[in-house]
């Protein structure tokens, strides 16, 4: 019989590597800053139907697999029935080894359900059937799936126009866990991309009760909006972008131009990187002035495969890594505010290894005294959420700044089984330290290694985050 490899000591090559972890991060709570998880969702303790409805769908990640393997697209997002579909998804699971679908299919199972066997074609039926009917109980409800994780803290990810009824309505049931908004604008930025833009200032002008007639009545709107999230508990924004802007100014030619825009309703904007640059810059001082941490996620390149995306639509897996340069943009944006003092408490994700180094190095520029860890260079994201994305992160964080204040994982994830990502995150990390611990790279003290891994863990994240 075939050894299970996802044991109590998984990925914790060494003695002082295993005390690391049992000891010390593995009963840590979890503060899952950033992740597309439904606030409603959460807010409604909703119950799943079945495995794939909480497992598959949405989950691009698998997607990707299933269509490297030949499988058809109707058994991926089309019309297929979920056991079908489930069915599918356990074939290729086996073909998927040293993917970390492998890793995190197996934890996910395992943690969850119970389920302490490979997943495949054999014993399919039999496992869907099994976590089917756990999934029916209360134990298994989003909120009791929360509680089982030690989740301490979500911050979902929600449009400036959202009336965030979810949220309250969670808040005012007096939760354990804290549940609350991250402001993700980047539509708004867009002008480039004019009827998503257009669609959006609509959605804008609604929620604010703000008309906006030129530029000075959108800041209004936005600032509206943040004033809103603001007294609803948020204090993250997020974006995400191919690159930072370079260019902030906006001469009052441009404000002329912006302004028969938005009287006409139709039509493209000259310049719309000086739109995104000043528009990004000033939502970035309202950040600052709110005492918010601002989230930047940086580098993917989206919807690669126009055939597919135009029948599918957008996050349905056929996005990838850019590799363009970004270490003078990243500089400039983050100088422009710093001139001022306005820059805000602000983690930057890089979804390309060969710039954790830039973003590594980039963040000691702008530390400056007043807070513990002010700039994060954030963790593994996206294509580098697994094993060599992880360590590859943390070692360019220790060698070019202070992993003691790093302020940890996230799942940036749609699925409620997402939760073991924090695990192997804290099993990773454990088995790095541990085993320099060992060489005699790092002192052999558990207690004082130990501290600095809870940190990590929740503690810095914590006081980051003000939770």
């Amino acid at each position: 019989m075939t050894e299970y490899i996802f044991t109590e000591n998984f990925l914790l090559q060494g003695k002082i590597a295993q005390r690391l972890y049992h000891d010390y991060m593995k009963n840590m709570p979890v503060i899952d800053y950033h992740c597309h998880l439904s606030p409603q969702a959460i807010a409604d303790d909703q119950q799943f139907k079945n495995l794939t409805d909480i497992w598959l769908k949405g989950d691009h990640y698998k997607w990707r697999a299933l269509r490297s393997l030949g499988i058809s697209e109707e058994l991926i997002t089309g019309n297929a029935s979920d056991k079908e579909k489930f069915l599918a998804w356990a074939k290729v699971v086996p073909q998927t080894v040293r993917n970390p679908l492998f890793h995190w299919t197996h934890l996910e199972l395992k943690n969850v359900f119970g389920i302490t066997e490979y997943l495949n074609e054999k014993n399919a039926e039999s496992v869907y059937e099994r976590c089917n009917a756990k999934l029916q109980t209360p134990a298994f409800a989003t909120q009791s799936i929360l509680h089982s994780f030690n989740v301490a803290y979500v911050g979902t990810t929600d449009e400036p126009w959202d009336n965030l009824e979810h949220h309250k309505k969670f808040a005012v049931a007096n939760n354990t866990i804290r549940m609350a908004p991250s402001f993700r604008p980047e539509k708004l930025l867009m002008i480039d991309q004019t009827e998503s833009f257009f669609k959006c200032l609509s959605l804008l002008e609604i929620a604010s009760g703000i008309v906006v007639k030129d530029i000075v009545s959108l800041l209004e709107a936005l600032q509206n909006r943040i004033d809103f999230f603001h007294a609803n508990g948020c204090r993250v924004s997020d974006h995400g972008f191919m690159q930072l802007p370079d260019n902030f100014q906006f001469s009052s030619q441009l404000e002329r131009e912006f302004t028969s825009l938005m009287i006409n309703r139709n039509g493209h904007f000259s310049d719309p990187e000086a739109f995104m640059g000043y528009i990004l810059i000033e939502l970035s001082k309202m950040y600052h002035k709110k005492d918010w941490v601002q989230q930047f996620h940086l580098g993917a390149i989206r919807n690669n495969n126009t055939r597919l995306n135009q029948r599918l639509g957008a996050d349905s897996g056929f996005d990838s890594i850019g590799d363009f340069s970004r270490a003078m943009q990243l500089s400039l944006f983050l100088d422009q505010l710093d001139k001022t003092d306005q820059l805000a408490k602000t983690v930057i994700y890089n979804s390309n290894p060969s710039d954790n180094e830039v973003f590594a190095s980039m963040i000691g520029n702008f530390n400056d005294g007043s807070i513990k860890g002010k700039m994060q260079f954030g963790s593994g994201w996206w294509f580098l959420d697994q094993k060599d994305g992880m360590e590859k992160q943390l070692n360019a964080l220790s060698n070019m700044g202070l992993i003691s204040t790093f302020i940890g994982m996230i799942t940036d994830s749609r699925s409620f089984l997402s939760f073991p990502r924090h695990e192997y995150f804290r099993r990773i990390i454990c088995n790095l330290f541990g085993d320099e611990m060992e060489k005699g790279l790092l002192p052999n003290d558990e207690e004082w290694i130990g501290g600095i891994l809870k940190n990590i863990a929740y503690y810095n994240a914590k006081e980051y985050f003000k939770i």
